[in-house]
């Protein structure tokens, strides 16, 4: 029966079709920059929140799906939106329309041609990742992969006049393709070379717990390289200082979500069967991602460097809730599994709000000053306000601190910890509290990393005081920063409602939700598995908050008897107070590079002796580049020249090669 109404399946393809229109309009614009900026980002904007409502529509709805007249013969595109695509898309909408407004302002001082690139590239990435997420068979689902490498390497090397650009893009995209083989071959195991190439098709292929096994281990490697898990981080500090600020908000925000979403599509719902042996894997390698990214952000001076070792971290923290989901599932306990479920895709929202948003305010500060090392800045809250606020709100939200949206989550996967005693095996329920214990030290050392962030750059004096330009964010930079900060308070003050929407994924991809006692609860109070175990309420701790803070400012305005003493502040014995007795990047993460030693590859600068204004310095550098990949480069070119033996360059010898493959194809046959 013909429908007046779009589908909101309908309405995402229309949608994502303009994205693509927009696109190339903009590149039709390449000498008029005004319309750009003024019309096509902002005509983005409009559709990244049609993007954000289609999602959060899908998250109560039935799953829809569409067969599009393209691709090549008898192998049409199929597309699906469910509860879990609803979800992505949903955080792909909201990151993206604060992207798209900030950029009207970020992209200001670009020329035309090079705008109108960005604006080409810009918007086929958002087509690209939305197309990712609603691709509902593997033929569409790697072409909207390989679509969303390509736009964000060009994005990447948006400034690739400089050298380490082109290297960071080289580096990016290297990593994606080998990430992209893994996840054909993982399809391709999971379709064995019979029936369909359509997800319904996968989900119904017969496999041995062998062969599951085999492209559960594909599938994370795969889908791990783009999510930027150890030891496939490396591509991720090298990318964000490259690409503009806007691109990594994106990057960060939602593109390695992708990933996690993958990650979550073949093996809850493709594979289906879970093994706990699998989900000791994921919670493994995460804890070490989580413990490794963050101790590498400490270290750094780099603002957008440390950002991305901080994505680094929170991947990890995203598997652990994955893996500690996958082992209570494996193990027979379905409810406690989809508690981890849960808890990961509600960081994995969290994550990508609040870290877009202090990648925005790291654009905000490079465009201002035109600094990105935390020991050069200092005093900003002076002359940046507003960006000062929106930064505080991403600091206390990636610090884990309630009553924002990072406390909610990480608590949750605190909780999932706490369940191992259900785990029969004695083996796993010693291993999970080390989990647990890893993750606590995770938030402390992610709470004195962002301390340092926002102490360094914008307390204190200025530490270059002939900079004289600093100008606070533009009105389009305001709003798009904004936005961010109060999804954080949002998704942090109402974490139930999220939690019962999340519910509806797990029950479609699992068929188990959560318990009764988690899922009846009011709004006030959120409860994991029950009452009696558990409970947190950020609405009453808000309150709590906000009443301590203004009975406190009502006893001093009582009880203040009015008498006005001035004097000297305290000098700490150092009667000259300049920006240089202030602590640096470098001095702030001493102690942490002491204690870490092992882990880091430390190189100390000294200042000569006759040095009138000395400066210690440290440079750190991640080992697996060279006990890893310099070593893989190493063999490769070896291995090249050693092949490379074979050309001859005679016709004789090739057609030598030709016959000896023949017998050897003969031989094998018979």
């Amino acid at each position: 029966m013909a429908h007046s109404v779009f589908l909101p399946i309908e309405i995402a393809c229309l949608a994502l079709l303009a994205w693509i229109v927009l696109a190339f309009l903009g590149l039709a614009c390449i000498r008029q920059p005004r319309i750009i900026l003024n019309v096509i980002f902002p005509a983005g904007a409009a559709i990244s929140l049609v993007i954000a409502v289609v999602g959060f529509m899908a998250l109560t709805l039935q799953a829809q799906t569409i067969i599009l007249p393209l691709g090549l013969p008898n192998l049409p595109f199929h597309l699906r939106l469910d509860n879990l695509s609803g979800v992505f898309l949903t955080l792909l909408g909201g990151v993206s329309f604060a992207v798209s407004i900030f950029s009207c302002g970020y992209f200001r001082n670009y020329n035309g041609p090079k705008l109108a690139l960005v604006a080409l590239q810009y918007h086929t990435f958002l087509a690209s990742m939305a197309l990712v997420l609603l691709a509902d068979d593997a033929y569409l689902f790697m072409v909207a992969w390989g679509a969303m490498a390509v736009a964000s390497y060009f994005l990447v090397t948006t400034e690739h006049q400089v050298p380490q650009n082109r290297s960071a893009g080289f580096i990016y995209l290297l990593t994606a393709h080998l990430g992209a083989i893994a996840i054909l071959f993982s399809f391709g195991v999971i379709q064995g070379g019979h029936g369909e190439y359509t997800f319904d098709a996968l989900r119904q292929a017969p496999l041995t717990p062998l062969w599951s096994t085999v492209a559960f281990l594909l599938a994370f490697f795969g889908f791990g390289a783009k999510a930027g898990m150890l030891p496939l981080h490396i591509w991720l500090p090298e990318a964000h200082p490259a690409a503009p600020s806007p691109v990594s908000a994106l990057m960060s925000g939602v593109m390695i979500k992708t990933a996690i979403y993958g990650m979550i599509r073949v093996i809850y719902d493709l594979l289906g069967v879970i093994q706990w042996q699998w989900g000791m894997v994921v919670l493994t390698v995460g804890a070490a991602t989580a413990l490794f990214g963050i101790l590498f952000a400490l270290t750094q001076n780099d603002l957008k460097r440390l950002l991305a070792y901080s994505s680094v971290e929170n991947i990890g923290i995203i598997l652990i809730g994955l893996g500690l989901s996958m082992v209570f599932m494996g193990m027979g306990h379905p409810t406690l599994g989809v508690l981890g479920l849960i808890a990961a895709l509600y960081h994995t929202i969290n994550h990508g709000i609040y870290k877009a948003l202090l990648f925005l305010g790291a654009g905000a500060i490079l465009r201002s000053s035109g600094m990105r090392n935390l020991n050069q800045m200092g005093g900003f809250i002076r002359h940046m306000p507003k960006i000062a606020l929106f930064m505080l709100v991403g600091v206390l939200s990636i610090s884990a601190l309630p009553p924002l949206n990072g406390f909610a989550s990480e608590w949750l996967i605190f909780q999932t910890t706490l369940q191992a005693p259900a785990l029969q095996s004695g083996v796993l329920r010693s291993l999970v509290p080390v989990t647990a214990a890893i993750l606590a030290l995770v938030g402390a050392l992610t709470a004195t990393c962002f301390v340092k962030v926002f102490g360094i750059a914008f307390l204190g004096q200025m530490r270059n005081p002939d900079l004289k330009e600093i100008h606070d964010a533009r009105f389009t930079e305001t709003i798009g920063m904004a936005w961010l900060a109060i999804s954080c308070v949002v998704l942090g003050l109402l974490p139930v409602f999220v939690i019962h929407l999340l519910n509806n994924v797990s029950l479609s991809i699992t068929g188990f939700g959560l318990p009764s006692d988690a899922v009846d609860s009011n709004w006030i109070w959120l409860i994991p598995t029950s009452a009696a175990r558990a409970s947190y309420s950020p609405i009453i701790f808000f309150a709590v908050v906000i009443s301590a803070v203004l009975i406190t400012i009502f006893l001093v305005h009582r009880l203040y008897h009015g008498r006005l003493r001035r004097g000297p502040a305290w000098d700490c014995g150092y009667p000259e107070q300049t920006p240089r007795m202030q602590d640096s990047s470098d001095a702030f993460a001493q102690a942490i590079r002491r204690i870490f030693g092992p882990v880091f590859k430390a190189t100390r600068h000294f200042p000569s002796p006759d040095d009138t204004a000395p400066r210690f310095s440290v440079t750190v550098e991640d080992k697996h580049w060279a006990g890893l990949y310099l070593r893989i480069a190493r063999l490769t070119t070896f291995v090249s020249n050693q092949l490379g033996v074979v050309q001859q360059g005679r016709i004789h010898v090739y057609l030598l090669y030709s016959l000896v493959t023949l017998i050897a194809l003969l031989i094998f046959v018979q």
